[in-house]
Formats: C-alpha cells, structure tokens, sequence
C-alpha cells in the first residue's frame, strides 16, 4: 500500500522570501486500511440476532443502518459474529462500538482468526492474555492495535462482558492491508528438490525460510546437503521441530524448538547461518549454535518435504513425509515455490505437489474449565449392547473424566476416565496407555458386544485392554463427555472424578462423525463451557520460563518448575540459594571451609564451589586448580621444554567474575632452580614464559612480583638478586639451588593458565615449580553504600528493564519510620518498594492488570538504626517479599494476564523527583537480578547523599564472640581480640596448649596500683583500701590426672589462690604441699585472669613476662573429645569477701574438681624487723615447692600467675 504526503518547504535567500510547494510521493510500509466498510452483507455471521434489523450486516463502524448494530438474541458468552475479508488478509487492528443510540456496548471481547472458517486460533496478548478491553458508551470507536499482525481471511469477535443495564451491542472496523503469498501441497509422497547454481560464490551469511501448516504430528521439512558428506535436517516430530546435523559419522541431535506444531496453523521457521553462527528461528523462539568445522560454508541442495535419514540409530519411517502446505519458501532471496511456478530447471517436484492448500477439516471442541461438558444422546442400536465409540483427546491434565453414561438394570454407570495419566474404567476393572497427559492427540476406541469389551488407545502405538463384561447403555441414557451439567441429578448424570480440561476431535458413534456444529447451532445435543471449532491447548513450558535449568511441568491451567537440582528457588528458578562472595558468609557467623557462592545471584553465571578462609581480617576465596603442588623437572635431552596447563575447579565465566568482583586477587608463582634459567637477558627471548588472563590468556614474561612486562622476578625489582647483572636469581645458572619467588597481583593477568619451562634440557639441570591457587579478596558489591542525609535526596540509575522476572535486593538502616526505597516508573506500569512504617516493607507494581501489593509486617522495629534485608522478586506466577528472617508474603500473579513488565523512566533511589518526602538513613549492596548498582560513585556527585555509611557494628557487634571487642572499619567491621582469651576472626576460637608434668607458665602482673617501696610506712586502712575487691578467673581443661593442680597465684598480699583437681573424698589438706608440686597432664584452653590471657600470650604473643618451662604445644584438644571418654561441662563460681572465681571444666575420667580459696592476710604496718620476719614464716602456711626455678611469692607491686 502506497501513500502520498505533501509538505510545504519555505526558503529565505537573502532579503527575498518565497515559497516553494512540493510534493513528495513516496511508498511506506503503512498497513492500516479499513476492510470492514465495504464488505457485503454475506461476508457476515453471527451466532444469532435478536431481529433482522439487529443482524450482522448492520455491525459497521460509525454506519446507522438498520437497528444500529449487531444484538443476539441471547446475550450470554455463547454468542458470536464473524467477518469474511474475502481472502487471507495481514490484520493489524480492531475496533469496536456499541449499538447507535442504544445502552448496548461491550466492555471486553475474545478475537478469533483461521483461514477456512473453522479450526479457530485466539489472539493473545502477550501470548497470555486473551480479552480485549472495550467500550464504556455506545458511541466512542476504540482502536486496539495489535501487538503483531495475523494472517487470516476471518475473524470472529467473542463477547465476554457487556453493559450491565443493556445487552450486546457491537459495530465492528477491521484494519490491515493485503496479503500475497507463494503456497504448495504435499500429500506425504511428493516433495521438492532445488539444486544451487554452481555458479554461486560462498558468502557470510545464508538463510531458509518458510512457513509450514501440518496435518500430521510428524514429518521431514527440509533437508539441506552442504559439503564433505554434512547435512541439515529440519524435521517434525510429535509436534516439535527438530534440527539434526548428518555427517560421514553419524548423526546428531542439535536442537528441539517450538511444541503444539501440529495444531493445522501456520508457523514461521528460519534457518540462518551467520559465519560460524547457526540460528533456528520458530515463531517467536530462536536458538543460536556456534559450529568451528567448515560444513555450513554452504548448501548445494535442498530437499523440501522429502524424507531423510536423520543418520541416527533409530530408522526413520517410510510415512514420515511431511503432509501439510508450504507458504514463501525462501533461500536466500529466492522464493523457491516461486521458481516451480516458473518451471526453473533449478527445481524439480516430485510427486503430486499442488499450488495451493486443501486441508481437512477436524472439528475440535475444548472443554477449559470445570464447568464444561457436552451431551450426546446415545444411539438406539446399542440397547442391543453393541457400543462403538472413537474419539480423540489432548491434555496436560493427569486426570480428568472423558465420558460417562447411565447402564441398565440399575448396574449404575460407566466412567471412563484418565488417572495418572492412564485411562481406567473401573466398573470393569479396565485401564491402559501411559503418559496420556503430554499434550499429543491420542486415540481412544471403546468397542462392547456379546460378553467381549476393548479400549484401545493410539492404536499399533498403544495397548489395548480387554474384559469380558458388556455396556448396556438404558434408552434414555444420555453421553456426558469432560463433566456433568449444573443440574446432573434429573439427567442421571454424576462426576466422582475431576473435570477434564483439554480438547477433543473426530468424535464418532458407531463410526458416525458426529457434526460438532450442530452442538454449537442448538441441533443437536447439549453443551456448555465449551470452545467449539478450535482447540485451546497452551504450551506452557515452551519457551519454558523456569530459570536455570529447571525443570517444567504443566497442567491445563497452569505450570511449574521444579528446582530442586538447580541450585535456585522460587516460582521459576529465579534467585540463587547461595551467597553471593565468601564475605557474605563470614558476616553471617559462618567460619572457613568450603562453600557454594553464586557471583552474580540470579544471573547466567552457575553457582560455585570454592574454599573461604575467613581465618584473616581479609575474607578470602580460594579456588584450586589440578597442580598445587610443588612439582620437580628433571633435565633430558629429548625434551627441550616443559609443559604444564592449569584446569581450575570453577568454570571460565565463574573465574572471571569472581576476579571482575574483588578488590585483590593474587596467585603464588615459584621456580626453584639449580642450573635453570628463567628470562637469562632482556634482550633476548624469554626461555620460559605463562599464560594468564581471561578467556585463552596471553602470554606472559615476568615472575611472581614484578610487574608486567618487565622480564623480571621479584629480586629484580627490589634490586637483591643473587648476580646484580641479572633480574632473577635463577638466570645467574649457579650450580647450586636457589628460587625466584613471589605473588602475581595484577588481575588482569590471572588466573595463571599455562606455564612452559625451556631451560631444562642441559645436563645438570633441575628446577621445581609450584602456582599456587587463586586468592581473591574484597566484596566490592557487599559494602557499597550511600547515606541519604535529606529527604529530598535521592540517586538514579537508567531504566530497569527486565520484563519477565525480576530480583531486587539490599540492606537498608534508618532511625526513621518511612520513607521511598526504589521507584521506577512506565506509562501504566511501574514497581516500588518502600518502609510504610516502622514495622512495615511495602513492594507494589503494576505490569497491565492493575496495581498489586506485597506487604510484609514485622514483630521488631526496622527503624531500629540496624541493618535489616529486604528480598523481592516478581516473575510471571508470583511475586515476594521478604525482610530480614520474617516469613516471605506472597502475591499470585493472575493465570490470564499481563506479565511483561514495561518501564521507561529513570530508576530512582532513595526519593524521586516528584516525592517530597524520601528515605534517610543508609542503603547498601543494592542489587537488580545480581548486578549491583555503584551507589558510591553516583553518591560522589549528588547533593545530600554521601558515598559508603558508617556504624557497622551496631548490627554485626554480636558476630564478635567471647569478649571480642567489635572495630568499625571504612568498609565493615573487626573483632579486637586483644580482651579475649580467644582468637580468630570473631575470637571465636580457643587457644589450647597440650600440658606435660614439667610444662608450666609463669605470667608476671604489675598491680594496677602503683606502690610505693617504702610501703611499710603506709597506714593499715590505707593498705586496705587498695587491696582488689575480687578476681574474675575462667578457664577449660581436660584430663585424666588426679590429683592435679590447674592455677596458682599469689601477691604481695600475702594471698594465695590456687586451683586443684581431686578425686572424691580424699582429704587434700593435709598433704597441699605434695599436691601442688605433680603438676598438671592434660590440655588447658581459654584461660583468663581478670584482663591477663597467659596462655595465649605464651602461645601467640610472648613477652618477658611470660616465662614457659618444657615444651608448650598448641593442641586443639579443647574443642574435641574421644568418642569413648566422658565429658561433662560445668561452670562454678565462688564469692569470697575478696575473690570471685568462675572456672568451666571438662571432665574426661570421672573426677571431681575442687577449688580451694587459702588466704592469709596480715594487716599491718610493719615496722621493726621482727615483723618482717613474721612476714617471712608466714609464707610457709601453705609451702609450694618449686619446679624449674620454683614458686616465688612476690613481694611489692607484682603478682605472680602460675599454671
């Protein structure tokens, strides 16, 4: 279609104005005529009119002719009009009005196309949605435009809903434009061959094009030869397209698209190769192949509709041609039917091939919902028992009632009906098939006389079951086929099964094909819920939605993904179950060890296994290769190089965004050397060299610590290598072992791909070599952050676009209670998230269907200035809320309607432009289906929101265990162990040190008072007032030693503390002395002495203080025990007037742990030297022997500590 535009054009050329008129002719693609004004009255139908006056005919657009428009007689869902365009049409748009000067009008409608007035198609919006919206008045036009064009030569118009106070009302405008096409039959024996031109040179790109309409499930589309014996084959089976590759060696499976192919409508299939690039197209699915062989250079034959080996196992059948019509077959730019017409020599057919389509005709009915049913009355000749009934079904449903019908003799009624996918009649103990519910027609016949019934299903396919109990249907027994009606009980008619949704065609009754247009017409029989002249099935996992690599099942109404081997939850597999970096992990109280992470969360990438080592204030990710080990290269003559290539445990995508997403990665490279060289000049040629990078890597030529491209190792660089004339140690050649050792840092090198060792042939020559794993550090996502210090303040980011499904999460702290989190924006639809309340998270969005919330409510302030999560996630069957652990609130999505999400403004955070009133308080690790958005860098530039935010450890505060003490970094956290007798990450974990009879400790404690020496001058009450009020004593320890002595101390006080094992009734009093002096066997852990960690001090930080006799080992025997020992934790705890003592004890034997308090204090002043000696015998009241340099008790300002 053509159309003429003419436009004005004025000029000014100098001081002159004239104008000059033009007019432009030229051709567009506009495809908008409309074709309903000129139609003759025959070219419409309806189902029925209330009168002539109101008859299809008068239902033109704006016309006033009889009563104004087109009524039915009843105005229910059953009524119909339909439009003949005289001839396959392209149809772009529809519009609708109600009836001229009346309250009739629709508010929503069904559109339904074909091309012979029967085996009727439904637009759908979406693919989904079915209804249309309509009129509020009687009067105004609405144009809907569709989504895209259909190709049909009718169209019927379905009311849904109408004006409550009036009935059906309709005028009708259809818009498009004219339709040619180049068409061809095949009747399963004929085919079509075009051979190329040898003339035709290779290009980079090829394509073949058709569209195809099937009578029959399977059969061969196309089969192209290409060079050196390779092939494509395009081929149906059970309603798929399969794409097969042939070669001299076989056959191969390369994709399977497209599903329902079968349903006698035309599908669109493109074949295309793109250089090294495949790309199969059906309808609106395209998969993409990637070939490196040099098979799709390009086709010199094509066979279309002609059966081909597949050059698989399997052979394939003589009547697997295809059987339907062709429609613009294309390859390249030449229309192949086209060239038949003409007779080309390039092209042969074969067989009776036609240029045109005669297709048979099947009326369907569809039974959608559990109100659905059609009666037949039953045929007089089968009160003989002689009962023949054939039909055929399609379902995804396991269950479901196909037919019942009352018997004689009051023998009830026969229900043949599918469970589980098999068929069953279970008055006769009958049942056979399996996996009738894959969407495929399948045939059932049910044949009864004499004493003999069979039920067949797919025939030779199938199985057939027999019994030996005939069908006496009564003479006014009725067939009920899919459910019973509202009032069943006056028909003798009931359903103790499920309703069955699905389709059914070639119904026949002894071998009568019953005429389902009479139904429909009120000539025969009963029905309702019904679609007649089409079958409404929906693959509903074709294109699957389920993510990742789930699996898709379906029923009529619905569908569902099971995502147990996924490694993903949700409605459709969306949101990974793992964190997404080992920092993550840590900052829930995880510790090292290894751990599934998923880089990029509901993305592309597959979760991972790695190791975390969270043993460092740094949280690590280590991921190993197939040689970490030092590994020895011995000289030989018949090899002048040594190879080695690295595999990593992650695959290449997951390497490079975990590398992408660190702050630091790093990975050890060693050469040990004697007679090896490395680099040897600069000058010339490396004799070794890596690979490292992403994808394949490229060639590497410096060492472990210095920088790229240098030629040198690490010594080089800090000039201390062995030979100053030298950069690497090991290019000295010594005769002598030496190494060259160090860290690669630059992550764009990493990881360490290859090595290739080339100075290993001379004789004499050794070297060992060891890449070490990679490491990686720092979260770049976890800690990004911004600080709304306004309420007028906010971020955005560009438009959100992800129509399908989509994730969203982060962390937000506030001491206020509400305020805007997220909004993006679309001309209808849109999302937001937002704190409505100190207790509660709102997520709401519109994607066409109306605005819908997701609220979550909870039992603790969020307004607390803690960080607390919020999770959403919207995809085509649900949407989610969830905040920190509260339970998820979820939201179904409707089963028919809009699900493409379409949003076009700028992504706001944190406030809009429009809002007064946003958020304050701090918002982090924002993320959008696993990207994270850079809060920090647009915080950088925007007024009123600061990049990172401070006060981390009012959250992760209790991850510090033990007395840890919690430190705020710029990004996260530390736990100070310096006041723990633990240590680790979050000084979780125990020091423990394995303890012989001769090993003890001695600690040396200042007084936190000093004292002077002349102390004997100080007045008693003085003396007293400084002494400590108490002392705060912890420790664990396992043992089988009894008697045993765990803690001693004393002070210048003369007070004396010590701490013992003993067994049960033996009196410890009288032999202290002996006591004291066996020592202790055994493992100590986690002591502590008020602000003193002797143990660990000995252990981790030894200092002067810290005398250790014999060897202390570190053991871990403090957090295990046998399996076969006792064990047994208590905690005790004693008050004196100056002392507090809590001690906690694991017991391995059965002993008894007893603490003694012996204090000895004299509170003088001491002035002669009489007192001073009294001062010394009183040291012996409680005499413990000395062990390797002995017990002293300390006089002054110390305090000694023994264990």
């Amino acid at each position: 279609v053509s159309s003429v535009t003419c436009s004005i054009m004025k000029l000014a050329m100098l001081n002159t104005d004239f104008c000059i008129f033009c007019c432009f002719a030229y051709l567009t693609d506009v495809c908008d005529n409309p074709l309903v004004y000129n139609l003759p009255p025959s070219s419409f139908r309806s189902s029925s009119q209330l009168s002539s006056s109101h008859g299809p005919g008068f239902a033109k657009v704006n016309r006033r002719e009889g009563a104004g428009g087109w009524s039915p007689l009843l105005s229910d869902k059953n009524q119909w009009l339909e439009v003949d365009l005289q001839r396959r049409t392209q149809i772009t748009a529809v519009a609708t009005q109600g009836r001229y000067g009346s309250s009739d009008w629709l508010t929503s409608y069904l559109l339904m196309f074909s091309d012979t007035g029967h085996n009727w198609r439904q637009y759908r919006q979406e693919d989904v949605l079915g209804a249309f919206p309509g009129n509020t008045n009687a009067d105004t036009v609405i144009q809907y435009k569709l989504d895209y064009p259909v190709i049909a030569r009718y169209l019927r118009l379905i009311p849904l809903d109408w004006n409550p106070t009036g009935r059906i009302g309709l005028r009708l405008e259809i818009y498009g434009c004219r339709y040619t096409s180049e068409v061809a039959g095949f009747d399963g024996r004929s085919s079509l061959v075009y051979r190329l031109s040898a003339r035709m040179s290779w290009t980079g790109r090829e394509s073949i094009s058709l569209k195809f309409k099937t009578f029959k499930a399977s059969g061969t589309l196309l089969h192209a030869k290409g060079q050196r014996d390779h092939s494509l084959n395009l081929a149906l089976e059970k309603g798929r397209l399969l794409l097969y590759h042939h070669s001299g060696s076989g056959g191969k499976l390369l994709v399977s698209l497209g599903s329902l192919l079968d349903d006698q409508h035309w599908h669109h299939v493109k074949l295309e190769r793109l250089s090294t690039h495949l790309n199969l197209t059906v309808d609106k699915n395209m998969h993409t192949m990637v070939f490196l062989c040099v098979f799709l250079q390009y086709f010199w034959q094509l066979s279309v509709a002609a059966v081909q080996s597949h050059g698989l196992q399997t052979p394939i059948l003589p009547n697997r041609n295809f059987c339907g019509c062709l429609e613009n077959l294309l390859y390249n730019d030449f229309n192949l039917i086209k060239l038949a017409k003409q007779n080309s020599p390039q092209v042969t057919a074969v067989g009776n091939m036609t240029f045109s389509c005669n297709e048979p005709v099947f009326v369907a009915v569809t039974f959608t919902d559990s109100h659905s049913f059609l009666q037949l009355p039953v045929l007089t000749s089968w009160l003989s028992g002689i009962v023949s009934i054939t039909l055929q079904f399609r379902t995804w449903n396991k269950a479901g009632l196909l037919l019942t019908f009352s018997l004689q003799q009051q023998e009830g009624s026969v229900f043949l009906y599918l469970s589980e996918a098999r068929l069953l009649i279970p008055n006769v103990c009958v049942q056979t098939g399996s996996g009738l519910n894959d969407g495929q027609w399948h045939s059932v016949e049910l044949n009864s006389k004499e004493n003999h019934l069979s039920i067949t299903v797919d025939r030779d396919e199938g199985a057939t079951a027999h019994t030996r109990t005939p069908l006496l249907p009564t003479a006014k027994s009725q067939l009920f086929f899919g459910g019973c009606p509202a009032q069943a009980v006056s028909l003798d008619c009931r359903n103790p099964f499920q309703e069955f949704q699905g389709c059914i065609r070639l119904l026949k009754l002894d071998s009568e094909t019953m005429d389902l247009i009479k139904v429909q017409d009120g000539r025969l029989g009963n029905y309702s819920g019904l679609q007649i002249d089409m079958c409404g099935i929906i693959d509903r996992c074709s294109p699957s939605h389920c993510e990742h690599e789930g699996t898709c099942t379906q029923s009529w109404s619905t569908f569902h993904c099971n995502c147990s081997k996924s490694g993903y939850r949700g409605a459709t597999c969306h949101s990974s179950n793992y964190e997404q970096s080992c920092e993550i992990y840590k900052h829930k109280g995880n510790t090292s060890g290894q751990y599934y992470i998923d880089v990029d969360g509901s993305g592309p990438v597959k979760p991972q296994l790695v190791y975390c080592n969270m043993t460092e204030n740094q949280t690590w990710i280590i991921i190993n290769h197939n040689n970490t080990d030092l590994t020895t290269v011995h000289s030989s003559p018949e090899t002048n190089q040594h190879f080695a290539n690295f595999h990593y445990t992650s695959e290449e995508k997951q390497l490079s965004t975990v590398i992408s997403q660190s702050e630091h990665c790093e990975q050890e490279l060693l050469y040990q050397c004697r007679r090896s060289r490395l680099f040897n000049t600069l000058d010339g040629a490396p004799l070794s060299w890596w690979v490292g990078g992403p994808a394949s890597g490229e060639i590497q030529n410096y060492w472990g610590g210095a920088l790229p491209g240098s030629r040198q190792c690490m010594c080089g660089l800090k000039d201390n290598c062995l030979d100053s004339s030298f950069y690497c140690n090991c290019d000295a050649d010594y005769n002598l072992w030496t190494n060259d050792s160090g860290l690669l840092t630059h992550k764009e090198n990493l990881p360490v791909r290859s090595l290739v060792l080339g100075d290993i042939h001379r004789p004499g020559s050794e070297a060992a070599y060891r890449v070490g794993p990679l490491r990686c550090h720092g979260d770049q996502n976890f800690w990004n952050a911004a600080f709304f210090e306004e309420e007028t303040s906010y971020l955005h980011f560009p438009t959100f676009h992800e129509e399908l499904n989509a994730d969203i999460s982060f962390l937000f702290k506030t001491t206020s209670s509400s305020g805007l989190f997220l909004e993006n924006l679309g001309i209808k639809d849109f999302i937001r998230i937002e704190l409505s309340s100190s207790t509660e998270v709102i997520f709401s969005f519109d994607v066409g269907n109306g605005p819908l919330e997701v609220k979550v409510r909870t039992s603790l302030p969020l307004n607390d200035n803690r960080w607390h999560s919020v999770q959403v996630e919207r995809n085509v069957k649900e949407a989610s809320l969830r905040v920190d652990d509260f339970p998820a609130a979820i939201q179904e999505a409707p089963s028919d309607g809009f699900i493409h999400l379409q949003l076009n403004s700028q992504l706001f955070i944190g406030g809009t432009a429009s809002r007064q009133k946003g958020f304050l308080g701090c918002i982090r690790s924002l993320q959008l289906n696993g990207v994270t958005l850079n809060l920090e860098e647009r915080a950088r530039i925007t007024p009123g929101v600061r990049p990172g935010c401070p006060g981390h450890c009012s959250s992760y505060a209790t991850l510090c265990q033990n007395q840890g003490r919690c430190v705020e970094k710029a990004n996260g956290f530390s736990c100070d162990c310096s006041q723990s007798a633990h240590t680790g990450v979050f000084c979780h974990k125990e020091v423990s040190g394995s303890f012989k009879s001769t090993t003890s400790i001695t600690y040396i404690v200042t007084e936190p008072y000093e004292m002077s020496r002349n102390s004997s001058y100080l007045h008693s009450s003085i003396y007293s007032d400084i002494t400590l009020r108490g002392e705060d004593i912890s420790l664990s320890f396992r043992t089988s030693q009894s008697p045993a002595m765990l803690l001693y101390v004393s002070s210048f006080y003369r007070e004396y503390l010590i701490l013992l094992i003993n067994k049960h009734g033996e009196d410890f009093y009288a032999n202290l002395a002996g006591l004291t002096s066996i020592g202790f066997t055994g493992c100590l852990s986690g002591v502590r002495f008020n602000s003193i960690y002797p143990l660990k001090a000995a252990l981790l930080h030894p200092t002067s203080r810290v005398t250790v006799t014999s060897p202390l080992v570190p053991s871990s025997c403090a957090s295990s025990s046998p399996a076969d020992s006792y064990a047994a934790e208590t905690t005790h705890s004693l008050s004196g007037k100056r002392s507090v003592i809590a001690v906690v004890i694991f017991v391995i034997m059965c002993t008894a742990a007893i603490m003694a308090r012996f204090i000895c204090i004299r509170k003088e002043t001491y002035r002669n030297q009489e007192v001073k000696a009294a001062k010394s015998e009183d040291n012996h009241e409680f005499p413990v022997s000395s062990q390797a340099g002995s017990l002293r008790v300390q006089g002054e300002n110390q305090k000694e500590f023994f264990i």
